[in-house]
C-alpha cells in the first residue's frame, strides 16, 4: 500500500483529504506542523510527501530542506493560490510539482498517481534489454532510476530523472516545455507555469558542464529545450 505523509497545520482539510485518500486506497499518516513533521520524516517511510508551505513553528520550505538533505521522496506541495514566490522557492528546493489551495481531493490524489508513474523504479524489464544509455560523460539506467556524470552518481529528485530522461530520449532535438510538463511531471503545462524551467535548472546544476563550459542541456527560445551532444 502506497503510504503518504501529508503535512499541513489545518486539521479540518488534513481530515477531509485523509478521509478521500485512504478510500482511494492509499495509506495516510498526518503530521499537523513542521516541527512534528521533521519528526516523523524518517520513521513514516512514506512514498510521497504532501506538503503545506504556511505553516506555524516550521515553515514547509524548512521542512522541504530537510527532507531534500536526507531523502529523494517525491515531494507534492501545497501553496496559496497565486504565490508563485513560495512555488518557485520550493521547487528550487527540490519539490517535485506544487499544487494551490484550496484544491479538490480528487485532483490531489490525481497529480500523487501521476507524480508516482514517473518516479518509481521500471519493474521487470528483461536482463537482455539493456536500459542504460550514454551520451558524453552522462549515463543514465532507466531500470535503476541512476544517473551518472564523469561517472560520479547525480542526485535528481523523480521529477528531475523523468525531465531528463526526456530530453536524452531526444538528443538532438528540441523538446517542448508543453510536452516537459505532460511527461515529466505529468500535467498540461499551464499559463506562467515555471515549473519545467525550475527543474531544468536545477538539472544543469547537478550534472555539470562540457569542458568548454556549456551546458548539454540548450535553451531554445519560444521553443523549449535540447540536449546536445559534446
Amino acid at each position: 500500500m502506497t503510504t503518504i505523509l501529508l503535512i499541513d497545520d489545518d486539521t479540518e482539510l488534513t481530515g477531509l483529504l485523509g478521509e478521500y485518500l485512504e478510500q482511494e486506497g492509499f495509506k495516510v499518516t498526518v503530521a499537523a506542523d513542521g516541527e512534528r513533521a521533521l519528526g516523523r520524516i524518517v520513521d513514516a517511510r512514506a512514498d510521497i510527501v504532501v506538503l503545506d508551505i504556511m505553516m506555524p513553528k516550521v515553515d514547509g520550505l524548512q521542512v522541504l530542506r530537510r527532507i531534500r538533505a536526507e531523502s529523494t521522496v517525491p515531494v507534492l506541495m501545497l501553496t496559496a493560490r497565486g504565490d508563485e514566490a513560495d512555488r518557485i522557492a520550493g521547487l528550487d528546493l527540490g519539490a517535485d510539482d506544487y499544487l494551490a489551495k484550496p484544491c479538490s481531493p480528487a485532483e490531489l490524489a490525481a497529480r500523487i498517481r501521476a507524480i508516482l508513474r514517473r518516479t518509481l523504479p521500471v519493474e521487470n524489464v528483461s536482463n537482455e534489454t539493456s536500459t542504460v544509455q550514454r551520451e558524453g560523460p552522462l549515463s543514465m539506467d532507466r531500470q535503476r532510476r541512476l544517473v551518472t556524470w564523469a561517472e560520479t552518481p547525480v542526485a535528481l529528485t523523480g521529477v528531475e530523472f523523468n525531465i531528463l530522461d526526456v530530453l536524452i530520449a531526444q538528443t538532438g532535438r528540441p523538446v517542448s516545455r508543453a510536452e516537459l510538463s505532460l511527461q515529466g511531471l505529468g500535467r498540461p503545462l499551464a499559463a506562467y507555469d515555471r515549473a519545467v524551467d525550475v527543474h531544468v535548472s536545477s538539472i544543469r546544476q547537478k550534472i555539470g558542464s562540457f569542458d568548454d563550459g556549456r551546458s548539454p542541456i540548450q535553451s531554445l527560445r519560444g521553443v523549449g529545450y535540447v540536449f546536445v551532444r559534446e
